[in-house]
């Protein structure tokens, strides 16, 4: 590997690194940029590609996100915090910024109950989020399309355990499966929607929520943002249950 090699990997993992730590402290991007004077669209790209950034750009970053320059470039371990010292307290999530968090997509679990077990059933799966709705692939004759008719609860974290801090969301709704043409058109256009697990797995499905909740450990010191999602909107958000398809 070149060294012009070496400093693109390097920088890539150094967005990497940030954007793990915006979302751990459930940060918008509007707010660290604000915080390190760069525009919301230049941390985007910082993010997502190998960009440079000058030591002064990158203690910035650091400063905004709580951490330091020499974790964000993976030369230095993060900070553990002493068991015996206590985390912020749970903060309650608003819907809308439950559905911030899980916008990217990812990996989540799914529950359901299959007839006849004594407990519900839980299986990961990688999603997307489409128009507030969660949307995965399966096997058309699996586990999970053969019993995921009506109710499930779909749950997604992310947590430090180092830093004894992050958050968790849970989404409860409906599964339907998407037959219509025009819609799975649109919903094949989706990036993210490809599962890790091999095999055939054509079947597209989406949860349509009826309830989202969801909470955050914010880091001991947290300001700012700690401070107003503790007085935005608590509680969890009903939308409208459709029929199952």
């Amino acid at each position: 590997m070149t060294g012009i090699e070496n400093a693109q990997r390097s920088r890539g993992e150094l967005g990497r690194r940030v954007a793990r730590r915006r979302e751990e402290l459930g940060l918008s991007r509007e707010t660290v940029a604000e915080r390190c004077g760069l525009t919301p669209g230049y941390l985007a790209y910082v993010e997502e590609n190998p960009a440079y950034l000058s030591h002064g750009a990158v203690a910035q970053l650091a400063d905004a996100l709580q951490t330091t320059p020499g974790v964000l470039h993976g030369t230095e371990p993060p900070q553990q915090r002493a068991p015996e010292s206590a985390g912020g307290l749970p903060e309650p999530l608003s819907s809308q910024r439950c559905l911030d968090l899980i916008a990217r997509g990812g990996l989540g679990r799914i529950a359901f109950v299959v007839p006849g077990d004594a407990a519900p059933t839980v299986l990961p799966v990688n999603f997307a989020v489409h128009n507030d709705t969660i949307v995965f692939r399966t096997a058309p004759y699996g586990v999970i399309a053969q019993h995921t008719h009506g109710h499930v609860a779909f749950q997604v974290d992310a947590i430090d355990p180092d830093r004894y801090e992050g958050w968790s969301v849970l989404v409860t709704g409906r599964t339907h499966w998407i037959s219509d043409p025009l819609e799975l058109r649109e919903i094949r256009k989706v990036r993210g929607i490809r599962p890790w697990a091999g095999g055939e797995r054509d079947t597209y499905l989406k949860i349509v929520p009826t309830r989202i909740s969801g909470r955050r450990i914010p880091p001991a010191t947290a300001t700012g943002d700690t401070t107003s999602a503790a007085t935005t909107e608590r509680g969890d958000r009903g939308v409208g249950e459709g029929a199952e398809t």
